[in-house]
Parts: C-alpha cells; sequence; structure tokens
C-alpha cells in the first residue's frame, strides 16, 4: 500500500490523528485503552475505525489482517505511550508500569516494520532517575533496523500558542538512506490575545482562584505557559485569564492547544480538560508529519 497511510496508538480523543489528517494522511486505525478518550475520537473521525483495547494484548497479526496490509506496507506508525511515569507533574516513578508501554510500541514497530515510526512523550524522560530508562529506549531503538533521531521540541515554534516542550522519536527504515530531521521552528509565535480573538466561550469553571493563581495569570502578548500540569486536574498556577479572575474556558483551551473550535470533547469540564491536557498538540504534529514525508 502507497502514500501517506498510518496507524495511531494511545491515539488519545485524536490530537496526533488530526495533525496527521491535516497532513493530508490517510489514517487506517487507532488504538486506546480509554473509554472516553475513544468516545471522544469516534466523535471527531468518525471515518476511522478505532479499538478500544490494551496495547499489550494486541498481536500484529490482528492489525494487519484488519487494515488488508502486509508488513512492511504501512507508511508510518504513530504513538504516545501514556507519559505519567515519566511527568515532571508527578513522582517520576522509574517502576511505574505504564513506562513499559513504550516497549510495547517498540514491540509493534517492530513486528509491523513500517517505513517510518513517530513516538512522543513528556521531558522528565530525560531528567533525573528516568535518564537510565531513556537511554535503555534509544538503545532499544538503535537495534533495530532504523536511522533514530530523537529532539525536545517546544509547540510554541509550530504554531501552537502555548509554551510546551514535549520530546520527539522519528525513525526511518535505514534501507531509505534518509536521516530523520525535524521541522525548522518558527519564531513567529501566537500571543494568547491572538489566539482568542473571535472566541465565543461557553463552558466556563466556576472553581476558586487563588492570590498565587492570580499573580502567575496569563500575559495577553505571549503563548500561553503550559496548559495544564496535572492531568485529570484543573488546578494549575497557569490556566488563569490574563484579565478576568477566573480558570479559562474550554473554548479558551482548545485555541491555545490548536484544536478547532468545532472540535468535540466528551465528558464533565475535568474530563475535558483532561483530554486537551493529555493530547498532542494538533498544529506540531502535522509540521512534524509533513516534515518527514517531504523527505521521503
Amino acid at each position: 500500500m502507497n502514500g501517506k497511510t498510518y496507524i495511531s496508538l494511545f491515539a488519545g480523543c485524536g490530537g496526533s490523528s488530526l495533525g496527521y489528517k491535516l497532513a493530508g494522511y490517510k489514517e487506517l486505525l487507532a488504538i486506546d485503552n480509554d473509554k472516553n478518550s475513544v468516545e471522544t475520537f469516534k466523535l471527531n473521525f468518525p471515518e476511522v475505525p478505532i479499538w478500544q483495547r490494551d496495547i499489550r494484548q494486541i498481536k500484529s497479526n490482528e492489525i494487519l489482517e484488519f487494515c488488508n496490509i502486509k508488513k512492511g506496507e504501512l507508511f508510518l506508525l504513530d504513538g504516545s505511550p501514556p507519559c505519567q511515569g515519566f511527568s515532571l507533574a508527578g513522582k517520576k516513578n522509574i517502576s511505574d508500569s505504564r513506562n513499559d508501554l513504550a516497549y510495547e510500541f517498540l514491540r509493534l514497530v517492530e513486528e509491523l516494520n513500517p517505513q517510518v515510526f513517530v513516538m512522543e512523550n513528556v521531558p522528565g524522560m530525560i531528567r533525573g532517575n528516568l535518564k537510565g530508562l531513556f537511554n535503555d529506549i534509544m538503545n532499544k531503538m538503535k537495534s533495530m533496523d532504523y536511522n533514530i533521531k530523537c529532539k525536545l521540541l517546544n509547540a510554541k515554534y509550530y504554531n501552537v500558542p502555548q509554551d510546551r516542550e514535549r520530546l520527539f522519536w522519528i525513525g526511518l527504515k535505514k534501507d531509505l538512506g534518509i536521516i530523520p530531521t525535524f521541522p525548522t521552528p518558527s519564531m513567529d509565535t501566537i500571543s494568547v490575545r491572538k489566539a482568542f480573538e473571535n472566541l465565543e466561550n461557553k463552558t466556563y469553571h466556576k472553581g476558586k482562584i487563588s492570590n498565587r493563581q492570580k499573580q502567575d495569570r496569563l500575559h495577553w502578548e505571549r503563548p500561553a505557559t503550559v496548559l495544564i500540569k496535572v492531568a485529570n486536574s484543573i488546578r494549575s498556577s497557569c490556566v488563569i485569564h490574563p484579565k478576568e479572575d477566573r480558570h479559562l474556558t474550554i473554548e479558551e483551551a482548545k485555541r491555545l492547544c490548536s484544536f478547532p473550535d468545532d472540535f468535540k470533547l466528551t465528558g464533565s469540564f475535568s474530563e475535558q480538560w483532561a483530554r486537551l491536557g493529555n493530547a498532542v498538540m494538533p498544529n506540531m504534529m502535522k509540521a512534524i508529519a509533513k516534515e518527514i514525508y517531504g523527505k521521503i
């Protein structure tokens, strides 16, 4: 099968999928084990089949048969293994079972043998007591039949109005004879003011605002600071409106994450917030996807 075909593992609500879609790729299958994320994904990508399953229980032959492809025919395999075990906001527990999911992703890379793979995670993976785990994953990747590059990227340089760092790995099959590259960052960043232009707000949260939060409120003329520090929580020192003493609305949060206004989110306010907090920024992934396809 030729063209920009890909499969998304740990698809979440569809941040990566939206980025690839905007870059012109065709998604054959998405997989995620979280019920709420799968429900959200279905609302926004009705044309894409999605499995609600644990990746540890999935064999590559199931995927190949379902997608009607052979080993080696897939263009790209994408995955963002759950990052709580690596998160700077968490306990950075090296024994967290969620850390093993990165190896499950690499297992399917080897079994599906795509031309390209992309893996994303949080910067906490390269700091402190998890650096050894990062090195082990890098060594595993380098033992595979891929040329590997890993880089820490900031979303604010890729058309996302948020100062948000993420680690990305790109692997290209060695027989392509190409070394992976990352998209060139743009210094023309988007301010909060620009992001909020012509925005109609609907979904307010009436939680209390502390003096610390008021001091750390967003700045109109800069990209937002990290929108959410702890997934599944709306409490953070950096999500206060630049002028008003209130939390951001869901509509504002979507803008700061580069999701379109019509992107649908399910569940309560905090559940919707968590979907955005866990997502890959679509415009950031779009830039990476276009860079990859432009090289091959």
